[in-house]
């Protein structure tokens, strides 16, 4: 039996509330797979983590950003 043979047939047997994070998790999976996708996720999800910050810690998010950005780890 395939890995995918296994793990169907164990969705197959959890409730509906459970089998709905499995699906969530793939959607992630496959989302992580896409490269361009996945980029601009994790761009969202910083901006999102720095729109959130407290204003004390604007000012260090802000230099931990410009050096992200300029060590290219992240895109604008």
């Amino acid at each position: 039996m395939s890995a995918q043979d296994t793990a169907i047939a164990k969705l197959q047997r959890l409730p509906e509330p459970l089998a709905r994070e499995v699906n969530d998790f793939i959607d992630f999976l496959l989302l992580k797979q896409d490269v361009d996708r996945w980029q601009m996720w994790t761009h969202f999800n910083e901006s999102r983590s720095l729109a959130e910050a407290g204003m004390d810690d604007y000012a260090r998010n802000l230099d931990d950003y410009e050096e992200r950005l300029a060590r290219g780890e992240i895109r604008w």
